[in-house]
């Protein structure tokens, strides 16, 4: 308990500090290059293009969803997988991106996972914006169900700031962590649900282990709001996979701070 205080007392002691971090950490991820801001929508729409693509037109399997087109539908459950997949690469090198702050500064390690994450937010809170706007284009406008996506958003970043505060610790110690984090990714990325549907596995044990994947919760979340029209509160035993999952990271990310944090200053 006096580690959980410990860190809820940094993040309330230094909170203006995490805001203005994590603006910077904005800053500092687009300065340099030309087009600045706009990589933060060029990327993410290349790479929606290309799967649209790969699917719709090589493949052929893009067909209606629901009644939504394909494109609708991918654009539903990658735009969240491109916050959760910087989370988790990006989240992990946390503490050594921003080194400096623990070797040369007394700075609180616990909130530097937060200002990246926050950051992250900013970028994916733009991107969230731009696919209602799509949406509307499509003809399909804003309804009732959108109220739940605040919801959705909060899990995640509850989340992913937990998996960074846990994963940066141990990346700070071992590179090597780092390194295997960044080689899983991908694989993530395909067994979590991003392309397909994890409601339409056949296998009943298959599918409720995918769903204690917390990248599975929020993408499939994010398509009830926009595809599905599912309220949270009907899905009660998938809130609960998530709850659970979220509880032993958190509880990891305690136990990593604990016993890490008075060596991360020297190993750094």
């Amino acid at each position: 308990m006096s580690t959980i205080k410990e860190i809820f007392r940094e993040h309330y002691d230094w909170k203006g500090q995490i805001l203005k971090l994590a603006k910077a950490d904005i800053v500092k991820t687009y300065s340099g290059a030309a087009l600045g801001w706009a990589w933060a929508i060029v990327k993410p729409t290349v790479n929606i293009f290309v799967f649209w693509f790969a699917f719709s037109i090589g493949l052929r399997l893009g067909k209606d969803i629901n009644g939504y087109p394909f494109l609708l539908w991918l654009i539903a459950g990658q735009i969240p997988w491109f916050y959760m997949s910087d989370m988790i690469t990006q989240g992990a090198n946390a503490i050594r991106k921003y080194k400096y702050l623990v070797t040369k500064m007394k700075f609180p390690v616990s909130t530097i996972p937060t200002f990246v994450g926050l950051s992250k937010l900013a970028v994916h809170l733009c991107l969230m914006i731009i696919v209602i706007i799509v949406f509307a284009l499509f003809g399909y406008y804003p309804d009732i169900y959108m109220v739940q996506l605040p919801f959705y958003m909060l899990c995640m970043l509850l989340f992913f700031i937990t998996w960074g505060l846990f994963s940066s610790l141990l990346s700070a110690m071992s590179k090597d962590f780092l390194n295997l984090v960044k080689s899983l990714t991908t694989a993530l990325f395909w067994l979590s649900g991003i392309m397909w549907d994890v409601h339409q596995i056949p296998y009943h044990w298959l599918k409720t282990i995918l769903l204690f994947n917390p990248i599975t919760f929020v993408a499939s979340g994010y398509r009830n709001v926009f595809i599905y029209k599912v309220w949270f509160f009907d899905e009660p035993t998938h809130l609960l996979y998530f709850g659970i999952i979220l509880i032993v990271m958190f509880l990891l990310a305690i136990w990593s701070y604990r016993k890490l944090i008075k060596e991360i200053p020297d190993v750094l």
